[in-house]
């Protein structure tokens, strides 16, 4: 129950558009690109701006690293935020490197258009 529980709590955290989203990009494999943020994150804001032209591309999820279930996360990168992760691998951090970013998308791209 308590299993359960914490899931409901974090699922409630999304809109349900986001979690449609995430869905259907399981069964369609649209790259997903992590955010490790808190709040205020001027350098998010911009990174946020800056990604703005690709949200068609990939689903953009969110992880507020001051909430309680993450106090890993936010020992590892409190120092480091705007923090990226692309399908769950590191990518980058502090600001968008515009081409490392769209290298990754095109790859993981034309692998997705193989399956």
């Amino acid at each position: 129950m308590l299993w359960f529980r914490s899931t409901a709590v974090q699922l409630s955290r999304y809109s349900p558009y986001l979690l449609g989203r995430q869905l259907c990009a399981a069964s369609t494999n649209i790259p997903v690109l992590t955010l490790f943020t808190k709040k205020p994150c001027p350098l998010c804001d911009e990174a946020k701006e800056v990604l703005e032209p690709y949200k068609n591309r990939l689903i953009l999820q969110e992880v507020d690293i001051t909430l309680p279930d993450n106090v890993a996360l936010y020992d590892k990168y409190k120092y480091d935020i705007p923090v990226f992760h692309l399908n769950g691998q590191f990518l980058m951090k502090h600001r968008v490197d515009i081409q490392k970013f769209e290298n990754q998308l095109a790859k993981l791209e034309l692998q997705n258009d193989d399956c």
